[in-house]
């Protein structure tokens, strides 16, 4: 499946160099007290600084996502994306590498779309703040990133997955203007980054499901199966941030109330549409968050608020609005869901594995090594219908 790609323009970046050096803004100047409080905040976050394996890497994309999010600021988008603008491959020239922006004006719609300013975007994956890392229970090779405030979630992927993500991104796009509160990650930006004339990387930027981050107390990645789906949990007290699994979660509920009836049609909307697109082995990514005093019950304005529409999406009363429910008056409200008792964190990620002639051998061998035992390489059908039981049978 080829990736769309019209002739790449380059371009002499004017960005900062790759020294991450933070750029002259408001944004840029933190007091102290603002510092040791973020400190706070990223206890089981290791800082990719000066030293780490990864320094490197990280300041190129800092510099290089610096100049890319300068060009859709000079050049806004207008109205909804063309099929130029799924094409779109833009190629930027700094010192020592290159990084290239794949679909960048689709791409800034939807960012808009969202809310999010493009100045906001600039100073979290700019020069402003080291990217941070935490341990990853994933089985990839993959690295991954959050910016210094926690609010964007960066991973290196092959060039196979960054082409099935941009031939689906017109789907994609569809599917969230057509339910505006999907579960589905929100996709914000694929580039790619070679250093002289070395061998092109790749990376995707999403917004963090698990964002703010400061109160959240157990995170878990589910797929509905069982094998290779148990993380040892760390010990009490250590500082590291794990993502626990399927297993991990035996004996336990996710308890909703009457928001469950809105996630269990949701869930089986958002699989419906990964079905059609012929994928499998996404997550569903989830948080627990014990919610305080104040914040439970009718009088709190973080779980009975009026209905509000995301910017630039459709208005309740246009044709195709579905599954709409009342979001909390807050950051990431696309991804938080409160019960009574617990807030929780939920999206669905990992949207670029195709059920091709390679995960069909995988099944068979699969289905030899592991007899009566549920994996995750199966059909897509059987894996949507499987994710949705699992989260129908662990809420209540």
């Amino acid at each position: 499946m080829a990736a769309p790609s019209p002739g790449p323009r380059e371009v002499l970046a004017l960005s900062p160099e790759a020294e991450c050096k933070a750029p002259t803004s408001r944004s840029g100047r933190r007091g102290l007290l603002w510092r040791l409080r973020d400190k706070q905040l990223r206890l089981g976050l290791f800082e990719i600084s000066p030293g780490h394996e990864l320094h490197q890497l990280a300041c190129m994309m800092q510099a290089g996502l610096w100049a890319a999010t300068q060009v859709s600021m000079d050049q806004p988008p207008r109205g909804l994306p063309t099929e130029e603008d799924f094409s779109e491959v833009l190629i930027q020239a700094h010192e020592g590498f290159e990084l290239g922006t794949l679909a960048g004006p689709a791409f800034a719609w939807l960012r808009h779309s969202l809310g999010l300013a493009e100045e906001d975007y600039q100073a979290a994956l700019g020069p402003g703040g080291p990217y941070l890392q935490f341990l990853s229970t994933s089985k990839s090779k993959a690295s991954f990133f959050l910016s210094h405030d926690q609010r964007f979630f960066l991973k290196t992927q092959q060039r196979r997955e960054v082409r099935t993500l941009l031939a689906h991104l017109p789907r994609y796009v569809q599917h969230l203007q057509r339910h505006p509160h999907s579960l589905l990650a929100r996709l914000l930006g694929v580039h790619s980054l070679r250093v002289a004339r070395g061998k092109k990387k790749y990376f995707i930027i999403m917004q963090s499901v698990f964002y703010p981050a400061g109160r959240i107390s157990e995170r878990y990645d589910i797929k509905g199966c069982e094998v290779s789906r148990w993380v040892e949990p760390a010990s009490t007290g250590s500082p590291l941030v794990l993502v626990l699994k399927d297993r991990n979660f035996q004996g336990k509920t996710i308890g909703l109330g009457p928001q469950r009836s809105w996630l269990l049609r949701q869930l089986e909307l958002d699989t419906a549409f990964l079905r059609e697109l012929n994928l499998l082995d996404y997550s569903l990514l989830m948080a627990l968050q014990h919610l305080q005093e104040d914040e439970r019950g009718p009088g709190s304005s973080l779980v009975f608020c009026t209905v509000r529409s995301v910017q630039g999406l459709q208005s309740p009363d246009e044709p195709g609005a579905q599954n709409r429910r009342l979001l909390p008056d807050g950051p990431n409200a696309l991804h938080i869901l409160d019960g009574p008792e617990q807030r929780y964190f939920l999206g669905l990620v990992d949207l670029a594995t195709v059920y091709g002639l390679r995960k069909r051998l995988e099944h068979l061998w699969k289905t030899l090594r592991y007899p009566n035992r549920t994996f995750s390489t199966v059909s897509p059908t059987l894996y949507a219908h499987r994710l949705c039981q699992w989260v129908e049978t662990h809420t209540e």
